[in-house]
């Protein structure tokens, strides 16, 4: 996994953040390819969390303000609305922000930023009692700078959530790391685009990336082998007294989901922080 500075991963974040612009204009389906939308007992595991999240933040304060990073077209912001949480939605993707003013405005629990760089939200001052993030840190360079400074923003005793990324390669078994890949070229065949689909293969059998290509952009977690589920818990143990890690099977198609469903393979894992520490 890239260790570089902060600074260094400056030009990266810019051309992935574009890239992710480009590749989820006006119409984009989301659902399409991600597990955690597309399969019923994914999406209710994320919505169960949550919604627990809220409901203790709220017995204990009587609010419950969320800042919820790339919130795609709304899925789980609706979920948090319902369950009391007034909420603050970042995008990257300009037509995916419009979609959700067009959803939301009229709830006057939602107010929609479009983060043009994905870490303005960073400088702000202030301050909420979760952040969500759902599928978004695979697509962050610096993911552990990210959280770092994401956890800043938290008040005390608030938290912070993150789910559905891809487990660090390396950390893999070789039999959990070959079914996840097949799973993935067994939904990909049926996709189209296979002339694109070809030289990224090439690039990665040759360890390549190529920060023009959308491919190593977008899904950019591929060409750092994944998301270091270890160094996300150290990171967040700093800053809050409970952290917890949970792991499971997900992918693309519905038949080979449930499949994997019945074994102990994991590929996919998300963190729970609890109990932001005092400053």
């Amino acid at each position: 996994m890239s260790r570089r500075s902060s600074s260094s991963q400056t030009p990266a974040r810019d051309v992935v953040v574009a890239a992710q612009d480009d590749g989820h204009g006006e119409g984009h389906d989301y659902d399409k390819g991600s597990p955690h939308l597309r399969h019923a007992h994914l999406r209710r595991m994320v919505e169960h969390r949550l919604i627990a999240l809220v409901e203790q933040r709220i017995a204990e304060t009587g609010q419950c303000r969320v800042l919820e990073v790339g919130a795609g077209h709304g899925t789980f912001t609706a979920c948090l609305v319902s369950a009391g949480a007034d909420v603050t939605v970042t995008e990257a993707s300009a037509a995916s922000a419009e979609h959700l003013r067009r959803t939301f405005t009229a709830t006057g629990r939602v107010e929609v930023r479009y983060d043009e760089t994905g870490e303005e939200i960073l400088a702000e001052s202030r301050r909420w009692d979760l952040a969500v993030l759902t599928s978004v840190l695979h697509h962050i360079p610096d993911y552990l700078a990210f959280l770092d400074r994401l956890g800043q923003l938290i008040a005390p005793g608030g938290g912070i959530f993150t789910v559905q990324d891809p487990t660090y390669y390396p950390r893999r078994s070789r039999l959990t790391h070959a079914a996840d890949r097949a799973a993935y070229f067994g939904w990909r065949v049926f996709q189209g685009g296979y002339a694109r689909g070809v030289r990224t293969r090439l690039r990665r059998l040759r360890h390549e990336y190529n920060d023009s290509e959308p491919s190593d952009l977008v899904e950019y977690h591929v060409v750092r082998q994944g998301v270091d589920e270890e160094a996300v818990v150290g990171i967040l143990g700093r800053r809050f007294h409970e952290v917890e890690l949970f792991t499971y099977w997900s992918t693309q198609a519905p038949l080979l989901q449930r499949l994997g469903d019945r074994t102990s393979m994991a590929t996919t894992f998300g963190v729970e922080a609890r109990g932001r520490l005092e400053s």
